[in-house]
């Protein structure tokens, strides 16, 4: 076997060791970020990016069920084999691409606007994980280099909290916990920063 074959054989090896995945990403220029991109597999492992030549993306673990909701969608949507595009005259919401990869398979569709309910459905579950990345951001940045805003960071995630829209939120606990645990930030802040850390662990992601 020549080497450029046995090059192949282990990529293609490798393919159908990764197990399977699902790839979200939306482009949408001039919004706040332009573009958005989250990798997940079928264990829960999760990347998400704000470039697509990211090599440094932020990584979390999603739960079993979280993880199994968003597969299940995949699924009712014939693992992306058709089109979702509604083709009606609608405004610019940005391109989203979703992808199933599993081995050497793969299927992607784009669209701006869809009116497949499953469609919409895991659109909101990609837009939740990355608006939960996006917190998470904020807080450790915050919690580096503007400890004056992390109160206002703390008060941003409580109104996600309030409007049900986080997921895989357990990515937020490191952050939190240093907040709560440092006496050099506001009373006030740790203390938000350590009922939202409660919450979380509790398996709530919503106020109630």
């Amino acid at each position: 076997m020549t080497r450029a074959l046995a090059g192949l054989a282990l990529a293609a090896a490798a393919a159908l060791a990764a197990g399977p995945k699902i790839f979200y990403s939306k482009s949408f220029p001039g919004s706040e970020p332009a573009y958005v991109a989250v990798e997940l597999d079928r264990s829960g492992a999760a990347t998400y990016k704000e470039s697509p030549d990211d090599d440094g993306p932020l990584r979390f673990q999603l739960e079993e069920a979280e993880t199994g909701e968003i597969f299940a969608l995949a699924e009712k949507l014939d693992y992306f084999r058709r089109p979702l595009e509604a083709n009606l005259k609608v405004a610019n919401m940005g391109i989203k691409t979703f992808r199933y990869e599993d081995g050497t398979r793969s299927h992607q569709v784009q669209f701006n606007y869809s009116e497949d309910p499953d469609a919409k459905l895991l659109a909101d579950w990609f837009e939740r994980l990355t608006e939960t990345a996006r917190h998470r951001i904020l807080l450790e940045r915050s919690y580096r280099f503007d400890r004056l805003g992390v109160d206002k960071a703390l008060l941003l995630l409580e109104a996600s909290f309030a409007k049900n829209r986080l997921a895989g939120a357990k990515q937020l606990l490191p952050v939190l916990e240093k907040i709560a645990q440092n006496p050099a930030f506001f009373n006030r802040a740790r203390e938000r920063a350590a009922r939202l850390s409660e919450f979380i662990r509790a398996g709530k992601t919503r106020a109630e």
